[in-house]
């Protein structure tokens, strides 16, 4: 099997992190897709393994928390009966965690807008944090629960401020 130089990864993976699409990316490197697609996933395994293991024990102070939404295969309304309510088909939220002074992400979750969704994303972020921290978030009533239920009163929660 033929493999890139690291000098061709590199060039795949500049021009992917620029915002460029897959095809974009093969007509400027001269990568065939299912290349480019291989090295994004392995890529993508490699970095979610690293932040996994290396983002531990932080010592941030400002937190801010939201999701972005997508959709999969078709918009929500779109939709086949048999596909409603499965992950990967209809509407998709990245949930997202951001240290407001260092720019980091410490975590992140892909799923449902659902209460366990914001349950297990924030049960993560509070695993990675070593002090009280200021978490805020738009007041989505799923984070607040789960906010309550994972750190009780050990933090300082800002809904919007």
């Amino acid at each position: 099997m033929n493999r890139l130089s690291l000098r061709q990864r590199t060039k795949v993976i500049a021009a992917l992190v620029e915002g460029n699409s897959i095809r974009a990316t093969c007509r400027m490197t001269g990568a065939a897709k299912g290349t480019v697609t291989r090295l994004l996933i392995e890529v993508g395994k490699a970095c979610y393994r690293y932040q996994y293991k290396n983002l531990r024990n932080l010592q941030s102070h400002r937190i801010q928390c939201d999701e972005i939404w997508s959709f999969c295969y078709a918009k929500q309304d779109n939709l086949p009966e048999k596909k409603r309510g499965k992950l990967g088909y209809g509407d998709v939220w990245t949930y997202v965690a951001i240290d407001a002074d260092t720019k980091l992400v410490p975590c992140w979750l892909v799923g449902l807008r659902t209460a366990n969704y914001a349950y297990q994303f924030i049960n993560d972020l509070a695993k990675r944090l070593t002090n009280r921290v200021q978490l805020t978030t738009d007041g989505h009533r799923k984070y607040l629960d789960a906010v309550d239920d994972v750190f009780g009163n050990n933090i300082d929660l800002c809904h919007a401020c």
